[in-house]
């Protein structure tokens, strides 16, 4: 028996990185899957790749931190496939590295629009569908840096530390409505996000981040996506307001 026959499960930043890695898993294990990203000149290539494992997967073109693409992306899929059993908010950026006291406004807001309000928008839309189904899971993609502080990173760190307090505050006020809301804190994973901030392109930077784990390597995707997989089957049916860390061993220090 595949763990999500016929659910339907929306996805953002889908595209690439852990969100392509738990669509494609979610697809093999039986969902409708729906991918809401920005659109680009991967996304055909990726939603095939998807599309081999169910044909009944969707692209949507979407920007998180707009409220307005975010509540069209949700009528869209419930028009097509009239729920949404499970959600996956996993977009995400990266943002420029700095001080606190040298950070700029507009990267402390680019960040924080994408990585908390994304999210926030996501659950609104998300948790009124659910509303009226009396059911359904949401998964919050946070981070180790929701746990703990990391240098040239508050904007990052804060917006993934308020991704947990969300989670845990829409599991407390929906718990009892048959809607389940969880978090993942991944450790730093083996991504195009690290590459694009130059950590696995320097042998020595990638080693120093590799060294903060002590297993003493980097995840990769398909590490994350068990976890996913676990959440938003019914194998997690008692778990809600729970953050679940897959990070090699980083936050038990």
């Amino acid at each position: 028996m595949k763990k999500l026959e016929s659910k339907t499960i929306f996805i953002t930043g889908g595209l690439s990185g852990i969100g392509k890695s738990c669509a494609i898993a979610a697809a093999r294990e039986g969902a409708n899957v729906v991918i809401a990203d920005l659109k680009s000149d991967i996304s055909d290539i990726v939603m095939a790749e998807i599309q081999r494992e169910n044909d009944a997967a969707l692209f949507i073109d979407c920007n998180v931190s707009v409220y307005g693409d975010v509540k069209s992306a949700i009528d869209t899929t419930v028009e097509k496939f009239k729920t949404i059993d499970v959600a996956l908010n996993n977009a995400g950026i990266g943002g420029e590295p700095n001080k606190v006291g040298d950070m700029t406004q507009d990267a402390w807001l680019k960040v924080i629009d994408v990585n908390l309000n994304g999210v926030f928008n996501c659950m609104s839309h998300e948790l009124s569908q659910m509303e009226k189904q009396k059911k359904g899971v949401i998964i919050n993609m946070s981070s180790i840096l929701g746990k703990v502080g990391f240098p040239m990173s508050s904007h990052y760190v804060a917006a993934k530390h308020g991704v947990i307090g969300l989670t845990q505050t829409a599991a407390l006020e929906y718990a009892a409505m048959g809607i389940r809301v969880n978090a993942i804190c991944p450790g730093f994973i083996n991504t195009p996000m690290l590459a694009e901030a130059g950590i696995t392109k320097d042998i020595d930077t990638e080693q120093k981040i590799i060294d903060l784990h002590p297993m003493k390597r980097l995840g990769i995707p398909e590490e994350i996506t068990k976890g996913f997989i676990f959440l938003a089957s019914d194998d997690s049916s008692f778990i809600t307001g729970s953050t679940l860390e897959i990070d090699g061993g980083f936050l038990a220090q």
